[in-house]
């Protein structure tokens, strides 16, 4: 799901990276809507929101949905630069260190993070910290799928999706419409496990609260172990293979 890079990535380690963290993502930004009433998955909404402030003249509040950016901005840039560090002694190992930041702080918001108005300064800081996760989150994502998959915002998927299915009505070799269905298919499994993702975090938030968030990081959690174990699979079924060539020889 997360190892394979490049050329020896398919069209299954993506759909299996996009179905999961999609649905991650989902939980993410649901909770941050009803926990704070703002949305934490992605920023596009905030720079509207910045200019609104700037026209009012309110500033504080407007460097704040500033600040938002910055966050995403930093997650991002701290996923890859820790991916980039990593890799270059260990490459199977580029995601550990990122995925596992972003359970961290997840788990902390779960645990110190309360219903708050975002206007305060608990609020604020929920709010970088989910953003940052995000960030994190959408880097590593669209660094390992190589800008095919992106799991903390639709607007683009939708995008993506209407002139995919527009194209439907006129490429017509069957190599080309092939792709293209693959191409569909991957980008409504995005859509509809970020929608079960809000659906779900929506439900449970009734009942956990902030600790909803416990469940985001739990699916991250099963990812890094998912990719451990198949690691683990694949060099014992190496050892063996090579330890049995020897013997024949």
């Amino acid at each position: 799901m997360f190892r394979h890079q490049g050329k020896n990535r398919t069209f299954v380690h993506n759909l299996r990276l996009a179905t999961l963290l999609s649905f991650v993502a989902g939980i993410v930004n649901i909770t941050g809507v009803l926990s704070i009433q703002t949305l934490t998955t992605n920023v596009t909404g905030h720079f509207a929101y910045f200019a609104e402030e700037i026209m009012k003249r309110d500033y504080v509040a407007a460097i704040t949905f500033f600040v938002f950016t910055i966050f995403f901005l930093f997650g991002a840039f701290t996923s890859n630069f820790l991916a980039e560090l990593i890799s270059k002694k260990h490459p199977n190992l580029s995601h550990v260190l990122p995925i596992s930041l972003e359970m961290i702080v997840l788990i902390a918001v779960g645990v110190f993070g309360t219903q708050a108005a975002l206007s305060s300064m608990e609020g604020k800081w929920i709010a970088f910290s989910m953003l940052f996760a995000m960030g994190i989150q959408n880097s590593l994502v669209t660094k390992i799928s190589q800008s095919i998959v992106r799991t903390t915002h639709l607007t683009g998927l939708f995008t993506d999706l209407g002139i995919e299915l527009s194209q439907l009505f006129f490429y017509k070799k069957p190599d080309e419409k092939k792709k293209l269905k693959i191409s569909i298919y991957l980008r409504l499994s995005i859509i509809i496990f970020f929608f079960i993702g809000c659906f779900s975090g929506g439900f449970l938030y009734n009942t956990l609260k902030m600790k909803t968030l416990f469940i985001a990081a739990t699916f991250l959690l099963i990812a890094l172990m998912y990719d451990y174990i198949r690691l683990q699979f694949h060099v014992i079924k190496r050892k063996t293979f090579h330890h049995k060539t020897i013997l024949d020889k």
